[in-house]
């Protein structure tokens, strides 16, 4: 990475990752070591009020946050910030599954990178808005002469090459937004990376990913969904509803400040009622000079269940529309703050009627490893771990245009292969 080096270590050996979410932004600047161990250097974190839904809405308020979140990382680690794997997110995401198909033209019909590049541009012949660009397009399998369950074709013999892939897509002017506030912020954008995508980096292991698992992380402002099966990802979506929602609902049933309701949530708050135990009473400071008030922990988890269930159902619509229902035998896995009200998997085994765990990002080896792992921090370590593959299969990644489509295709493919299988 593009890191600058104030401590020995060697600039190229830098990832960044910059979680720029809704109500928080994160930053993890983290090295790999001659080992092949990663060690987190530092972590930032700042409050953000400049997006909404994952989407940029006001620039200044944005880049301020990014601008503390990097600083704060950069005193921990001694470390000056050059360039940042950025993830994005936001109900503008959208998904679908697209094929293609070549004829091998070569005398021996041996299959060359060149020729997987070819047919990864005619999976792209897909009619976009003008509004709309391709984020990342996902190789799923490749059919060679009608033999199918191929996932890495280079060197195999055929005449025809079919393939399948996942292409995501976002709103231009929303990844133009992300850009201008990396940029404005000083920085550069090393690699744009859906969350969900790069949450899995962080949380899912291979076997999971084989036999079929959901990960939802519930962030502030959106809940991000990516299914799994055969190692590869089948599904994605980002719904616009998550953890800011249930602290509206108790700031506006409590009549209190929004840092307090944040607060409430976070230290006293359930989203299963059965699993409170001591149901002691809380003291809530009073506003203007009021008395303060009392609640229980049953009333408040009263105010945040109902809207806990309703993010859940709407996961479990989404996993039904994915098509993948009843293959998904890991079930569950919840990320992200919101995953963090105690109670959440309890009641997510309830409505999902599925196995459920709490994912915990890990993948490093030393330094401020405690810290790290935390659900919140679950896209930002993957955005880390992104970025340390792209060290580890011979480079650094390339600069992200906006031009539609990724640089470095075929560096992306065979990273992919690297990261899956």
């Amino acid at each position: 990475m593009r890191s600058k080096n104030q401590n020995g270590i060697h600039a190229d050996r830098i990832v960044v990752g910059l979680d720029i979410g809704t109500t928080k932004v994160c930053c993890i600047i983290a090295a790999m070591e001659q080992d092949g161990g990663f060690n987190v250097m530092g972590i930032g974190k700042a409050e953000n009020e400049g997006m909404a839904r994952g989407t940029v809405t006001h620039i200044d308020k944005t880049v301020r946050s990014i601008q503390q979140a990097v600083q704060n990382a950069e005193v921990q680690s001694g470390i000056k910030v050059r360039a940042v794997n950025v993830g994005i997110a936001g109900d503008h995401i959208q998904s679908f599954q697209s094929r293609g198909v070549i004829a091998i033209s070569n005398p021996d019909n041996e299959i060359t990178k060149k020729d997987v590049e070819r047919l990864v541009q005619d999976t792209k012949r897909v009619n976009l808005p003008q509004d709309r660009k391709i984020i990342h397009v996902i190789p799923q399998e490749f059919i060679v002469d009608g033999q199918d369950g191929i996932y890495d074709p280079v060197g195999i013999s055929g005449v025809r090459m079919e393939g399948n892939v996942h292409i995501i897509t976002g709103s231009m002017t929303a990844v133009q937004n992300i850009y201008k506030c990396v940029e404005r912020s000083g920085l550069e954008v090393n690699d744009l990376i859906l969350e969900p995508l790069a949450s899995s980096y962080a949380v899912l292991d291979n076997e999971e990913k084989e036999v079929g698992i959901v990960l939802v992380d519930i962030g502030g402002g959106t809940t991000d969904i990516a299914v799994f099966e055969d190692r590869t990802i089948r599904h994605t979506a980002v719904l616009a509803i998550a953890g800011k929602k249930v602290t509206e609902d108790i700031r506006k049933v409590l009549g209190i400040l929004n840092e307090d309701a944040e607060k409430l949530k976070r230290e006293h708050g359930y989203a299963y009622l059965p699993e409170i135990v001591n149901d002691a009473p809380i003291l809530l400071r009073g506003i203007g000079g009021r008395k303060p008030m009392e609640i229980s922990r049953s009333l408040l988890c009263q105010i945040i269940q109902p809207r806990m269930e309703e993010i859940l159902e709407i996961v479990a619509l989404e996993i039904k529309r994915s098509g993948y229902s009843k293959h998904l035998h890991s079930g569950i896995v919840l990320t992200g703050g919101g995953s963090l009200i105690k109670g959440t998997a309890g009641l997510a085994r309830e409505v999902l009627g599925m196995p459920v765990k709490i994912g915990i990002p890990g993948g490093f080896s030393g330094g401020l490893v405690n810290e790290a792992e935390n659900p919140m921090y679950s896209t930002c370590v993957g955005l880390v771990l992104h970025g340390f593959k792209g060290i580890a299969s011979g480079g650094t990644p390339e600069k992200t245009r906006l031009s539609g489509s990724p640089l470095g295709l075929m560096e992306r493919i065979k990273d992919w292969f690297t990261e899956q299988f």
